[in-house]
């Protein structure tokens, strides 16, 4: 067999540049919703009747399981560049509406301000599920490192708000209507930043040498999704042309419920990591905690904790010995993950702020190593539509794992007078 079919071109320009715009498109497609989630505790002294950090990441999920539903049952049909420039674009408009809606309610209260920041929340989630999936499954037939890259980014998106946060916070604190002055600031930056990913997109990924190569590959193999970008890049000709139509070796494909039940493991694991780790945080970390010494200052803290420790868990598996390829091996650890329940409620109930803070950073490094694991290994050996179709199928049990996660969380509440 020959190496030059599988593999890409030594000289093959491009890579690194491919890994950066990876890594801030990660960003983007979570940076807004976390920018939301970050400032958990301006909307929950505006919204102090709503619980507000459960509320609205109850409303989000649904949205973003439902779309992404539709889109992974479609994908073959559906055109990848189209479905992320969508994604991209209602990020940026949607996070500009909180803005112009704040603004306009003069930071006021009120359900029917509370039900305008509902509504964007389910935009936010219809955006994740175009990006989210689009992203996952177009990077599932590239590179390793650009899925990592890509992954990666996401967690950051979650570090860099919370240490935003933590500056505006230590800014504005001590100043009249300060969590207001930090909420606005936040989501200006989330605005710029949600168009420069739009910029990018459209405009630059597509035309890096090493993107172009594989997107091609993938044409060749039978891919439909990839034309777009293809044509974008100026190289529209070179899938369609290299595919023999009738080779059935090439054309020929396994189809969603093949490819499920080849890899259901993964799928459980993903589902059962994001259900686990969404039914403590962030709602129990933001409000289940009790007081400390830290005072305000404390669930900002946890929030911050697990986020970083999530994007150093997403850098692990690039040291190849820290890796856990073993399927049996990935769900051992995910089911062990269960004793962070019990594990977090006596530390709540009978421990210090440190063991909180230890427990929530071993959760978010948990989070991030297994995650870049599993969906880095489950793509490997199949043709390039089987990556993107299978990329997409594991994103949507990972928002399913997500919306069992935020529905778990309110079981927190029992005996707490709501």
């Amino acid at each position: 067999m020959a190496e030059g079919n599988t593999r890409a071109p030594v000289r093959l320009e491009g890579k690194y540049g491919a890994m950066l715009v990876c890594w801030v498109l990660g960003n983007g497609c979570l940076f807004s919703w976390n920018s939301m989630l970050t400032i958990q505790d301006y909307y929950v002294a505006l919204f102090p009747n709503y619980h507000p950090s459960r509320v609205l990441t109850l409303i989000y999920q649904p949205f973003a399981l439902g779309t992404l539903a539709i889109l992974a049952y479609n994908e073959a049909k559906i055109n990848t560049r189209k479905r992320n420039l969508f994604g991209y674009t209602l990020f940026f408009i949607a996070t500009f509406i909180v803005l112009v809606l704040d603004l306009a309610t003069s930071g006021k209260g009120g359900l029917g301000s509370f039900i305008g920041i509902c509504v964007i929340s389910g935009a936010f989630g219809v955006a994740d599920a175009h990006v989210q999936g689009g992203m996952i499954g177009d990077l599932s037939f590239m590179l390793p490192e650009f899925l990592q890259s890509f992954l990666a980014g996401l967690a950051a998106s979650g570090a860099l708000t919370s240490s935003l946060r933590l500056i505006t916070k230590a800014a504005f604190d001590n100043s009249q209507d300060g969590l207001r002055k930090g909420a606005i600031l936040f989501f200006s930056v989330s605005t710029l930043f949600e168009l420069l990913c739009v910029l990018l997109y459209a405009f630059v990924f597509p035309k890096l040498p090493i993107v172009k190569y594989y997107r091609a590959k993938a044409a060749s193999e039978g891919s439909k999704t990839v034309a777009s970008d293809l044509a974008a890049a100026g190289v529209y000709k070179q899938g369609p042309e290299t595919k023999d139509e009738h080779d059935p070796q090439q054309v020929e494909r396994l189809n969603n419920k093949e490819l499920l039940l080849q890899n259901i493991d993964y799928a459980i694991d993903l589902f059962l990591i994001y259900a686990l780790t969404l039914s403590i945080f962030p709602g129990f970390l933001s409000e289940d905690t009790g007081s400390h010494s830290l005072g305000s200052w404390y669930a900002l803290v946890l929030i911050a904790m697990y986020n970083v420790w999530d994007l150093i868990g997403r850098y692990i598996p690039l040291i190849k010995c820290l890796k856990l390829e073993s399927r049996k091996g990935l769900m051992v650890v995910i089911l062990l993950r269960s004793l962070f329940v019990p594990a977090f409620y006596f530390t709540a109930k009978y421990g210090d702020q440190g063991w909180m803070i230890m427990l929530t950073s071993l959760l978010g490094l948990s989070n991030g190593h297994l995650t870049v694991c599993v969906l880095t290994c489950a793509p490997k050996g199949y043709k390039g539509p089987e990556q993107n179709a299978l990329g997409n199928l594991l994103v949507l049990f990972l928002l399913g794992g997500i919306f069992a996660g935020v529905t778990l969380d309110w079981l927190w509440l029992i005996g707490k007078g709501w």
